[in-house]
């Protein structure tokens, strides 16, 4: 394959396909006949970009607070304690990412559990496993939180935000389904019936069930999960202001509104020490545009009265799916290397 064409592949392999992946039995060859190309060809294309780093897996994202319990949270860490402290943090099975950030709380990761009491306990065991008790942000109000991305124009992809759905419960079958995938599809001709032999389920079943998360809003998206950072989108900043109760919902409504805004919501405030109540987080590929960006933002919105903060992440630790159970693997022996699928 020639460099150009295998470059047009992996473009529309990580641009076309971050929703509306085909959960049909052989879902590579399905993409391959859109591609014009074979199923082993779209095998061996995902996995280098896996390899290079810039997918993250293919696979599920949940809707926030719609299964089990997460939370963002934050630790203040003595800078020369970080590399300790991140590692300790990152080992914890329920952490999906892992940043440092440029602010006194300059550890920010994504804590998930399968419920809130179990939450509960794995904040409290980080805190004394590092010395740094952490400030749990939990989720109240989303405006935009998708994360998929058009590559072609730099922006996140439009998604209508519905109102917010009850915490869905989920059999013992379903959790073990849900933990199968979360390192994403294996790489092999019929990944759904690896996932079912891995959590006890027939492949129809692993399908009929896939979609329907995907029409109740379970799932917000199902299909290629990019890096933005290793696509040369190096600048990414949470953007956070301390806006009062009764206007929050309002303003977080009309900044969701914005192109390169990639997710916004409302998050409780824990007290003085951390005020912000309204967050966005803006990527793009240099610090200077990322700025200017939020500056337009904030002017255009009705943001600039408010007090705010920009934190620039400069280190990523821990990038992975949700976590809300403990790990399982696939079957032994089966090879998952690209071109050895069964």
């Amino acid at each position: 394959m020639s460099a150009t064409l295998a470059d047009s592949l992996d473009f529309r392999l990580l641009n076309d396909f971050q929703r509306g992946f085909p959960l049909v039995t052989e879902p590579w060859a399905a993409l391959g006949g859109q591609l014009g190309c074979g199923a082993g060809t779209v095998l061996e294309r995902l996995a280098a970009l896996q390899a290079d780093a810039k997918i993250s897996r293919v696979g599920p994202v949940f809707a926030p607070n719609r299964i089990g319990a997460s939370t963002l949270a934050a630790m203040a860490v003595p800078v020369a304690d970080l590399p300790r402290v991140a590692a300790i943090v990152s080992a914890f099975p329920g952490v999906n990412h892992n940043y440092r950030r440029e602010h006194r709380y300059n550890l920010w990761f994504v804590a998930s559990a399968p419920d809130e009491s179990a939450l509960a306990l794995s904040l409290d065991a980080m805190g004394r496993a590092t010395g740094c008790p952490p400030i749990a942000l939990p989720l109240l109000e989303e405006f935009h939180i998708d994360l998929g991305f058009d590559l072609a124009n730099g922006r996140r992809t439009r998604h209508a935000v519905g109102p917010a759905m009850p915490r869905r419960q989920l059999a013992a079958a379903d959790w073990r389904l849900i933990d199968a995938l979360h390192d994403g599809l294996p790489w092999l001709a019929r990944p759904y019936q690896a996932i079912g032999e891995a959590c006890g389920r027939t492949e129809a079943d692993v399908i009929q069930t896939l979609a329907g998360w995907l029409a109740d809003g379970t799932l917000r998206r199902f299909g290629v999960v990019v890096r933005h950072r290793e696509l040369g989108y190096r600048a990414n900043a949470m953007c956070v202001w301390a806006v009062p109760h009764e206007v929050v919902s309002r303003l977080g409504h009309a900044l969701a509104s914005h192109d390169g805004v990639s997710l916004c919501y409302r998050r409780s405030s824990p007290g003085p020490e951390w005020p912000y109540t309204l967050f966005c987080m803006i990527h793009g590929q240099s610090r200077d545009a990322v700025e200017a960006r939020r500056a337009e933002l904030a002017h255009a919105v009705g943001l600039t009265a408010f007090p705010s903060a920009v934190l620039f992440s400069t280190d990523c630790y821990k990038q992975c799916g949700a976590r809300y159970t403990a790990p399982q693997t696939l079957p032994a022996g089966r090879d998952t290397r690209p071109g050895l699928a069964a």
